[in-house]
């Protein structure tokens, strides 16, 4: 069995996402999610604790993110985990890891973050089949 590298994540992105275009007409969207916990430390109190992620989308998933997701967005996101390092400029060896995105969930309302998103339902996109509006949890078919 070979093995599996997938990440889920929902959280709020820390910047507007910085879209760069390449020869050949590909596209990436990078920018970065802020994850929350919430826990009780050892004498009962409320904690929190943020984990910063760098995100990469490509494609026609970049285009649209760079379209829908502004600085404070909540969003819900499928990936996988990427390593990767480079030598800068002075000659040192860099490192990142990131998620490289394949489908994304926005999950805020107009009435979220003052407007930019043409109706009230959810956008789910994913690399191969684009945007999907009308999802709402409350119109489901779920008897629970």
């Amino acid at each position: 069995m070979s093995g599996v590298n997938k990440v889920i994540l929902v959280g709020n992105l820390g910047k507007d996402p910085e879209l760069r275009n390449f020869e050949g007409g590909n596209m990436v969207a990078n920018f970065t999610l802020a994850t929350t916990e919430v826990y009780r430390d050892k004498n009962g109190n409320k904690a929190d604790h943020t984990e910063w992620h760098n995100i990469a989308m490509w494609g026609k998933l970049a285009d649209i993110a760079g379209k829908l997701l502004r600085k404070g967005s909540k969003v819900y996101l499928e990936g996988k985990i990427k390593s990767r390092s480079w030598e800068d400029k002075e000659g040192n060896k860099r490192y990142v890891t990131e998620i490289i995105a394949d489908s994304f969930t926005l999950l805020d309302r107009k009435s979220d973050n003052g407007g930019g998103y043409p109706n009230d339902d959810n956008y789910n996109v994913n690399q191969d089949s684009g945007v999907t509006t009308g999802v709402d949890q409350a119109d489901d078919d779920l008897p629970f």
